[in-house]
């Protein structure tokens, strides 16, 4: 996809990133706030790298004052501080896919019936691990697909018991 048509809150993304890995600090986000989206939410940054994740860093709940806020905090942890890949480089950049991920408040869900991996990302929580998987993923196509990925994120063995928690995603790219 060209720049010119990713979403402004991905485009804040791809320019927070950039600025602090050439400037190591950040400035205001200076874009007007997206209509139809909350001024305050939980986001999720996704980097991928010819098609392959390059870094995905997230919130469960709002950690800053606006929702651009939240996007240009959860970049930078995104490409710098994923501690599944080594920080993304200035040259990676033109090359990165990156989608911002807007979430609705975590629910509790009593029944496995209330799940979809395609509608609902999940929270699995025992005790202080908790494990989160987004919705919509590639090659999660069940439920049970689903829980069991997060509960391995969490180091939650399949016999402990777990609470789960569902939210959905507004997807930008």
């Amino acid at each position: 996809m060209a720049k010119e048509e990713e979403h402004p809150l991905v485009k804040l993304a791809r320019r927070t990133i950039e600025e602090y890995l050439k400037q190591g600090k950040v400035s205001k986000p200076g874009i007007p706030h997206p209509e139809g989206l909350p001024n305050r939410a939980a986001t999720f940054v996704s980097l991928k790298k010819r098609g392959m994740l390059r870094g995905c860093i997230g919130t469960l709940s709002p950690q800053s004052p606006t929702l651009e806020e939240e996007v240009q905090r959860n970049a930078i942890a995104a490409a710098i501080q994923d501690p599944r890949f080594p920080p993304v480089q200035i040259s990676e950049i033109p090359e990165l896919e990156i989608s911002v991920d807007v979430l609705t408040p975590p629910e509790p869900v009593k029944s496995l019936d209330e799940l979809d991996p395609k509608v609902y990302g999940v929270i699995v929580e025992s005790g202080w691990r908790k494990g989160v998987l987004l919705p919509d993923l590639e090659g999660v196509d069940t439920v049970e697909e689903q829980l069991e990925i997060a509960r391995r994120k969490a180091g939650i063995l399949e016999t402990e018991p777990y609470k789960i928690y569902r939210f959905k995603v507004q997807r930008l790219k």
